[in-house]
């Protein structure tokens, strides 16, 4: 019920249908002359409201703190017993249809993880992605990842499929039930920067202790953090990316799926206490 519920209300707040739907309420309002004004008025605020978001570095700005909540991994040398791959970088029913793999803007959660699986060859792989939709059961995106990462050569008997999640949440609660990890493993999890902040919380708030290695980038850095974008779209699905983790993160805290409201490093170290 949370999962349909959260997916039905994002559906309307997601910024970039919000705006379009204000607008067209605006233009509808206009069909009638006792509210024309106030529709043609409310049609060109988010008009401007669109263009605005979409062009200026807004977005970039509400991505940035989420990006830079976690460093980027450096091998310190310690061994690793496990890579958590996260799902959200492939098309599945796409993959399905065509019999190959798909990929998505956030394909860098399989090329890392395809190079750490060859620098740490003793590594197990958990690939976590369900087929959820909120009208019954969509493909799967684990098993699609793990033909692909067999197909590279890569030993099937290192390869965990976890098939059934479809949240975050979900993510951290089966993989622990079925790699059951022990006491002083390190396990990196390998999801977007954007996201890692909620998803490092979840998997301490479920007793899977992680070490963060953020991939995906949607931000440039310092330097870059200023630059306009050219094109509304880019803008719009920027900023569609950010409000929904920061409104993923304030949920998940609010039903006690995260230890904080804003996980850091400090999570880490706590869930590194914990093994």
């Amino acid at each position: 019920v949370f999962y349909t519920i959260s997916k039905v209300a994002w559906f309307f707040a997601t910024p970039s249908n919000l705006l379009l739907s204000l607008i067209l309420l605006g233009l509808l309002l206009a069909l009638f002359p006792r509210f024309r004004k106030r529709g043609i008025s409310l049609s060109l605020i988010f008009t401007l409201a669109t263009m605005a978001l979409g062009l200026l570095p807004i977005a970039t700005y509400i991505l940035v703190p989420l990006e830079e909540r976690f460093p980027v991994f450096h091998d310190d040398g310690r061994p690793v017993a496990g890579i958590i791959l996260l799902g959200g970088a492939v098309e599945a029913s796409d993959s399905a249809a065509r019999g190959t793999i798909v990929a998505n803007e956030s394909a860098e959660r399989v090329l890392d993880t395809i190079q750490l699986a060859h620098r740490y060859p003793g590594a197990r792989l958990l690939i976590s992605g369900g087929g959820g939709t909120v009208f019954g059961d969509g493909v799967a995106e684990a098993p699609i990842i793990a033909g692909f990462l067999k197909s590279l050569g890569i030993d099937p008997a290192r390869i965990v499929v976890e098939d059934r999640s479809r949240t975050t949440h979900e993510n951290a609660a089966f993989s622990r039930s079925l790699v059951e990890p022990k006491e002083g493993e390190r396990w990196l999890l390998v999801t977007s920067a954007w996201h890692m902040p909620r998803a490092v919380g979840v998997f301490t708030q479920a007793g899977f202790p992680v070490t963060p290695y953020p991939v995906d980038f949607r931000t440039g850095g310092a330097g870059n953090n200023h630059r306009p974008f050219a094109f509304i779209s880019d803008g719009l699905r920027r900023l569609d990316i950010g409000a929904k983790e920061w409104a993923g993160l304030v949920a998940y805290y609010a039903a006690g799926r995260t230890p904080r409201l804003f996980p850091g490093p400090q999570a880490a170290v706590v869930g590194n206490a914990i093994r």
